[in-house]
């Protein structure tokens, strides 16, 4: 607890700053482009274009998949909306791991010649892509009122997006310091994104291993997973949080770990980063 007071105390009297300069990364971010920080939804369209055409013109057999719930019978849904919905949270979790590993080397004026709280670098640059997450989930869910229409479950998104803003923000309090530390590790990570994006449940049903149950269970532990299915659960599925108590608290506990395992690699290494950078 006295670790996690540390990194509070950090923030206190730095709210305004740390918005004024999320917004300044941003447009620190795509400075030189003629249309500025809309590259940072122009990308994500792109891509989501070319998997509309790759599976709904060029694979014709993807058209629509079965999802399983765990009820009586699957139901079959539209493949691009199934996956639309999926790749939203995506976009945050790929920037997220990547750019918040290499947060502080590439911010590390603020540590070598300002004096600036570190911790408050991985905050400020986290809200930065939070609001680039919010546009585009506002984009999607005028998608999902024209193709599905509004529910109740659509509020669950106040639970999954702060959520994953915490999760991965925690996560960075580990890797920035080790990749401040390391270029390898810096490397290692952009290197398994690839990997790890067809590890996880975004292009197809991660529930969908019935027939080998461990590998169902096995899924579970990927915490990407828990919110491509918690998007899912607002927009698609209409179906509560606490519904699969077991993902819950699967996810719990890998929280309770990032969490308390960022505390102390932040708090053991961040004395050390203005003599490294």
């Amino acid at each position: 607890m006295i670790l996690l007071f540390t990194i509070f105390k950090e923030h206190k009297g730095f709210g305004k700053q740390i918005l004024l300069l999320a917004k300044n990364e941003l447009i620190k971010t795509y400075k030189g482009a003629v249309i500025g920080p809309l590259w940072a939804v122009v990308k994500p369209a792109f891509t989501i274009f070319v998997y509309w055409f790759a599976f709904s013109c060029g694979i014709k057999t993807l058209k629509s998949v079965n999802i399983n719930l765990g009820g009586p019978e699957p139901f079959s849904i539209d493949f691009f909306t199934f996956m639309f919905i999926g790749i939203i949270p995506w976009f945050f979790i790929q920037d997220s791991i990547t750019q918040g590993a290499k947060t502080l080397r590439t911010n590390r004026q603020f540590i070598t010649k300002v004096k600036f709280p570190v911790s408050t670098i991985l905050t400020y640059t986290s809200i930065s892509r939070l609001y680039v997450h919010i546009f585009l989930v506002a984009i999607m869910y005028v998608y999902v009122l024209f193709a599905i229409g509004p529910s109740w479950y659509n509020l669950q998104f106040f639970l999954y997006c702060p959520l994953m803003f915490l999760f991965f923000l925690a996560l960075s309090w580990s890797t920035a310091p080790m990749s401040a530390f390391s270029k390898d590790f810096e490397s290692l990570i952009v290197s398994i994104m690839s990997g790890i994006f067809w590890l996880s449940g975004i292009m197809y049903d991660s529930y969908g291993f019935v027939e080998n149950p461990v590998l169902n269970f096995v899924m579970l532990f990927n915490p990407i997973n828990f919110f491509v299915n918690g998007y899912r659960n607002c927009f698609l599925y209409n179906r509560p949080f606490f519904e699969y108590k077991t993902e819950l608290v699967i996810f719990l506990a890998e929280f309770a770990v990032v969490f308390f395992l960022g505390i102390f690699n932040y708090n053991r290494l961040r004395k050390k980063l203005p003599d490294v950078l």
